[in-house]
């Protein structure tokens, strides 16, 4: 497969062959670039600070069309010899950590290993972006067609994808196929977005004191019950299916029962209309519980709030997207991760639109979202190589027609 669609000529590029093994002897700088940002804070949706500095890194590049726009995704453009059908590249600024968080990095002697908060997620991710855009600016010959670069917000949490969903809206008449990047998970190639559905399920009542009261409806009792019977929902392994209660808030003090009290459910399944399914029975659910507090008049009342939506949507393993990414993972030597194809990135935005797309990983690493977040620097040099030869090869196929 790899020879029918030309990777085999991939080192016959001489502007990438020299990009590609120039890049192997900078493993050095690459581990300081992601340390350099990861120095600045960006929790979700206060990402002002690694905007800036994305920003200033483009324009010393001297990128076209840099932009940055009311979601703090910051874009820019590689001109192409072919204007359309473009590919974007993104990688995702924000962290999930707060602005506190201390940031000091460690260096564990005997393993080389760079531990630190967002060290791996999103920081080296972002690096990864940044080396492409020095190599492209600084090849000898334009790529096949206009690259956009885009370092986009909002990617974690209750972010909810909104800074790829801004990015998309913005360029999808222009695009034909994205490259998301993660700095964690090399080998791994996610074709299928996770679909995802939050909500914030709320409880109000009466309440009161704990003694004089004893007997008022509680909201937190009342949502305990229904948090209840949502753990005790039957779900099934496949295709695989998931909840959760990530959090769970109210009441005031020790001795008030709660007026008001709420907690934050997460939805997920590998198959759309499985997850449309468990979304029914938890609304059901909810149902259930406000009619038997009505016949009961207990003055109780539940609302339901929608805090994240995030679309499901694929491209099939045979996809030639796919198959070329695969094909160059085993041209650099690099193991494939075939344990994960379906995840919830910034791939679910256009995979969700029929835009071809997959997340790819840049380095080894573990402990995702914990202080203790580390990455390898060791393999960087191998994911940088993968994402040249990778977006070098998307560019040319889409002048093909995709």
């Amino acid at each position: 497969m790899a020879e029918s669609m030309g990777l085999d000529r991939l080192p016959e590029y001489a502007s990438i062959r020299a990009a590609v093994e120039k890049i192997a002897g900078e493993g050095d700088r690459l581990a300081a670039l992601c340390v350099e940002i990861q120095q600045i804070p960006a929790p979700t949706g206060a990402e002002e600070l690694r905007a800036d500095w994305v920003q200033a890194r483009f324009r010393e590049l001297g990128l076209a069309d840099i932009d940055r726009d009311g979601a703090l995704n910051v874009y820019a453009r590689i001109p192409g010899r072919q204007a359309t059908p473009s590919l974007l590249v993104s990688a995702h600024t924000d962290t999930v950590f707060p602005a506190s968080t201390d940031l000091t990095v460690r260096v564990e002697p005997e393993t080389g290993r760079i531990a630190g908060p967002s060290i791996g997620d999103n920081s080296t991710g972002l690096a990864g972006l940044m080396v492409l855009a020095e190599v492209l600016t600084g090849l000898d010959e334009a790529p096949p067609v206009d690259i956009w670069l885009v370092a986009n917000s909002t990617e974690e949490g209750l972010g909810d994808l909104k800074g790829i969903r801004a990015a998309v809206d913005r360029l999808q008449d222009r695009i034909g196929a994205v490259l998301v990047l993660e700095g964690m998970g090399l080998g791994r190639i996610v074709h299928a977005g996770l679909g995802v559905r939050r909500y914030r399920i709320a409880a109000a009542a009466p309440g009161g004191h704990s003694w004089g009261d004893f007997g008022s409806a509680s909201a937190i009792h009342c949502l305990a019950a229904l948090a209840t019977e949502i753990t005790r929902l039957n779900v099934p392994q496949q295709p695989r299916t998931s909840y959760n209660i990530g959090t769970f808030s109210g009441g005031t003090s020790v001795n008030t029962i709660a007026q008001h009290a709420s907690f934050d459910l997460d939805l997920r399944s590998a198959a759309p209309e499985t997850l449309a399914q468990l979304d029914e029975q938890v609304q059901r659910l909810v149902q259930r519980h406000q009619r038997h507090h009505e016949r009961a008049k207990s003055g109780v009342t539940f609302s339901v709030e929608t805090i994240g939506n995030r679309p499901a949507g694929q491209i099939p393993e045979s996809h030639p997207l796919m198959q070329a990414t695969s094909g160059i993972l085993a041209q650099l030597g690099i193991a494939e991760r075939l344990d994960v194809r379906i995840s919830s990135t910034d791939a679910n935005i256009p995979l969700s639109r029929g835009i071809p797309s997959v997340c790819i990983g840049l380095t080894e690493g573990g402990d995702a979202h914990r202080l203790t977040e580390w990455i390898d620097p060791k393999p960087l040099t191998k994911g940088i190589q993968q994402l040249l030869y990778l977006t070098w090869w998307t560019a040319g196929w889409l002048t093909s027609g995709g």
